[in-house]
């Protein structure tokens, strides 16, 4: 799977550990940045997986900052972006399952490493349930007018 994941400066280094984990999974990670610890703005790399997954660079996104609640919300900007904020797995396998969520976020700062993973591999490995969930789903890309 396409996976585009991107951090803020607060989650740089959980972003570089789930990227090698992701590739240690076979998947093929498209990195948005950032790559250091400078100050940046998350609006900016939310922004970015939420344009990855709108023209098809990737699957999948993965979007973290130090709370993970910034960047989702900057994600979430882009209407063809269902990002969930998860810090569990059965949060992350019900944003797939109920809402199709095509991207996670997740906080750096509230979040281990071994959890993000396990968030992450939930995330990944749960189908979407369709049926009576499509139709709520497809009220989240709609306009009030269409609703």
């Amino acid at each position: 799977m396409r996976i585009a994941i991107a951090s803020d400066h607060a989650a740089v280094s959980l972003k570089i550990v789930l990227a090698d984990w992701l590739r240690e999974q076979g998947h093929e990670v498209l990195d948005l940045g950032t790559d250091g610890t400078a100050s940046v703005d998350y609006p900016d790399f939310g922004r970015a997986v939420g344009d990855a997954l709108a023209d098809g660079r990737a699957e999948r996104g993965v979007a973290l900052c130090g709370s993970g609640i910034g960047i989702s919300i900057a994600a979430n900007r882009n209407p063809a972006c269902r990002c969930a904020l998860v810090s569990e797995p059965l949060s992350a396998a019900l944003a797939r399952q109920h809402n199709n969520a095509n991207a996670i976020a997740m906080g750096a700062r509230v979040i281990g490493e071994e959890m993000a993973k396990a968030c992450l591999e939930a995330f990944l490995s749960t189908p979407f349930e369709g049926g009576r969930h499509q139709r709520r789903v497809d009220m989240l890309s709609a306009t009030p007018a269409q609703i």
